[in-house]
């Protein structure tokens, strides 16, 4: 390779996302795909209106149809809100330059291998050469899987297996992935169960569970936040109702736990 590359060890939006955890908050991860929320105008009204109700971050990306000037072009519209940045790549297109950091996650329950190291593996270089944040984050696919269950191959976790979703998160935080997201899949009919999210986040403290998919209403918002849930997403609902999305927001916001300040992540060699 004849470009020098050296990975970025600065950790800020990790002490972001961490320091507000410490502090007993739950946050919100608002969602915006360019592949649906394609009128710039109509992305920094709604970015407005979330950041507005207390969003913590916006995340960037889709499982389908996005491309890096894509997500260029909402990351450089979002910018002007001062919140964190974070791209959530369905494929090496969703990187961009203009995010603070990047989910780099592993379809761990995907039945092909691109998604689990092959895609990671192409996409690591881009993120060294931008010098993007990596957040290492474990992807299990739960239930429905939506799109990003289909695109990527999962074999979902069926919705009452709460033990082989703890299985799978073990096993990532085990090689050194300190983000477990748990996905239901856009428009799924279900969420993530809050039992499995509970089982998840008692068996692993330190590591930042985060929630999405099948999320339409404040109450099941709340309900997963109060199971364990450090971080909720929501993405469909953003592109809904604009006023429901404003709602769980604050719902989730409002729901504090009281808890130790989590440990650094571990740099695994």
């Amino acid at each position: 390779m004849s470009v020098s590359l050296r990975v970025r060890r600065e950790e800020r939006v990790s002490r972001y996302i961490r320091e507000r955890i410490g502090e007993g908050q739950t946050l919100h991860f608002t969602l915006i795909d360019p592949a649906k929320l394609r009128n710039p105008d109509a992305v920094e009204r709604v970015a407005g209106e979330l950041a507005a109700a207390g969003t913590d971050c916006f995340m960037i990306g889709g499982s389908l149809g996005v491309s890096e000037r894509d997500v260029d072009e909402v990351a450089m519209r979002l910018k002007r809100f001062g919140l964190p940045l974070i791209a959530f790549p369905g494929n090496i297109s969703g990187l961009s330059r203009h995010v603070d950091a990047v989910l780099f996650m592993s379809l761990l329950n995907s039945e092909d291998p691109y998604y689990i190291i092959g895609a990671q593996v192409a996409g690591a270089v881009v993120v060294a050469k931008y010098g993007i944040e990596a957040l290492p984050t474990a992807y299990i696919v739960v239930g429905h899987g939506g799109t990003a269950g289909y695109i990527g191959r999962a074999r979902p976790v069926p919705y009452d297996k709460h033990e082989i979703a703890l299985a799978y998160a073990l096993a990532a935080y085990m090689l050194g992935m300190n983000y477990i997201y748990l996905e239901a899949g856009s428009g799924a009919p279900r969420p993530v169960p809050p039992e499995t999210v509970g089982l998840v986040k008692e068996a692993l403290p330190d590591a930042v569970v985060i929630v999405g998919g099948g999320i339409r209403d404040s109450g099941t918002a709340s309900q997963l936040a109060r199971a364990g849930a450090d971080v909720v997403v929501t993405g469909n609902v953003v592109e809904d109702s604009l006023e429901r999305a404003v709602e769980i927001v604050r719902e989730v916001k409002g729901v504090r736990k009281s808890r130790p300040a989590l440990e650094e992540p571990r740099v695994v060699a």
